[in-house]
């Protein structure tokens, strides 16, 4: 008898890391179903895309409530063997300008939170017997920006990653008891398409590799923290930057 597949649930998955880590984790054999508040772009060319797409504005609480229920009908067995919570807003001001805390009004705090963590929270919180039924592990994206000031990310986005951060160790100590374990990953200078210019100097100044991050190295990480080879790490945030957080 051949085993069943294991089905993944990946958000953000419209580009860049999300891109890559449905590459990785097709080739090793997993089901996926994508998120992302964009329908289906042609430019996602792996097999089962179209019809594995779910497209949801995770910044709507009422949408991700619909969205809970649309994965739930796709999984007949009742499990999801893996979240990776990797979708992420990050607002700019004109010409891509950084926007600090005088630059950030109270809608932008909010739409930026309820993407980056309270959906996280609650889709964790929705999912959770198909993940328990599982034994289930779940990836929390957060950033290097949770840890330190940074030149383009805005004080919403880094507030948002560093609470995600703290998200991912209160889930570990409250899912672990029921088998699901919750970890995090913490990319730095990633090349993708979303780099901000002035990359470089980050990338010549503070990196001790002196070069950006692959999206495959990310997406390799992220399957790792979801197969049996990380079965005993839960609670732990990965940085993946080659050095820059030292």
């Amino acid at each position: 008898m051949s085993t069943p597949r294991k089905t993944m649930l990946l958000t953000g998955a419209s580009r860049g890391i999300g891109h890559a880590t449905v590459k990785k984790f097709q080739a090793a054999g997993w089901r996926i179903l994508t998120v992302s508040r964009q329908p289906f772009s042609e430019e996602c060319a792996w097999p089962e895309a179209r019809s594995s797409h779910l497209q949801a504005d995770l910044g709507d609480p009422a949408q991700v409530e619909t969205l809970i229920q649309t994965v739930r009908e796709r999984l007949p067995d009742g499990k999801l063997h893996a979240l990776v919570n990797n979708a992420g807003i990050s607002p700019k001001g004109p010409r891509g300008a950084r926007l600090g805390v005088l630059d950030s009004d109270a809608a932008l705090w909010m739409s930026v939170f309820n993407v980056n963590l309270f959906s996280t929270a609650l889709l964790a919180r929705g999912l959770f017997p198909e993940l328990k039924a599982a034994g289930a592990s779940v990836v929390n994206v957060t950033s290097i920006v949770g840890s330190r000031v940074h030149p383009f990310a805005g004080a919403a986005y880094a507030c948002s990653k560093a609470a995600l951060a703290a998200l991912t160790r209160e889930m570990a100590h409250e899912f672990g008891a029921h088998g699901v374990r919750v970890n995090a990953i913490a990319p730095g200078e990633i090349d993708t398409a979303i780099l901000s210019p002035g990359t470089e100097k980050i990338v010549e100044q503070q990196i001790p590799l002196r070069r950006l991050g692959e999206a495959r190295e990310v997406a390799e990480t992220i399957l790792f923290l979801c197969s049996g080879q990380s079965s005993y790490i839960n609670g732990a945030e990965i940085h993946i930057n080659g050095g820059q957080h030292v």
